[in-house]
This record gives structure tokens, sequence and C-alpha cells, in this order.
């Protein structure tokens, strides 16, 4: 191993080439700018995947709905714990634990 491999490279017609400095810098602030944004990504994904929760139960809720009023209520709880996620402890960083529990 060479002191060269220490240093990160890109690839060009000629070969491996190491990052000048200037290419060094705007690498560290495009790894920076991702790890910045790591918090809105999980909060956008966790929405997502909360949206399709409530869209895949609204049936519960409907008017015509064939559960008895007691399941229609524990639906509509879970419901409203979905929309309370983005308060949270833990969000967006939520863990499976986290979510609430689809009612049986």
């Amino acid at each position: 191993m060479t002191i060269r491999d220490n240093f990160r490279h890109k690839m060009t017609p000629r070969g491996m080439v190491v990052f000048t400095e200037e290419e060094e810098l705007a690498r560290d602030a495009e790894e920076q700018a991702w790890a910045d944004g790591a918090n809105d990504r999980a909060a956008a994904a966790n929405r997502d995947k909360r949206n399709q929760l409530l869209a895949d139960s609204d049936w519960t809720q409907m008017p015509d709905s064939p559960l008895a009023d007691e399941d229609k209520t524990s639906w509509a709880t879970y419901r409203t714990a979905l929309r309370d996620l983005t308060t949270h402890e833990n969000w967006p960083n939520l863990e499976d634990a986290d979510w609430p529990t689809e009612p049986t």
C-alpha cells in the first residue's frame, strides 16, 4: 500500500487520479450535506409509511364499515396514534416498537 492509497481518487480516461484540495473540500461538503439531511429523509420515509397505513385503514371509519362500534373505536384510536407519530420523542428516528399496533 502506498501513501496515495489514503487519498480519495477519481477515475479519468487516464486512470485513477488523486483528488485536488478543492475536490476534497467539495466532496466533504457533499458528504456533510448528505449527513445533515438524514433526519429529513427519515421523516419523509416515516410519513410515507404512516400515510399508507392510514389509507389502508380508511375503510374502518366509513359509515358502511362492517365493524362493530367497539372495533371502529379501536381503529380510530390506532389512526390517531399514527397521526400523532410526528410528536413521538424518537421522531424521526422511530424504531419498530414506536409504531402503534394495528387492532386485530
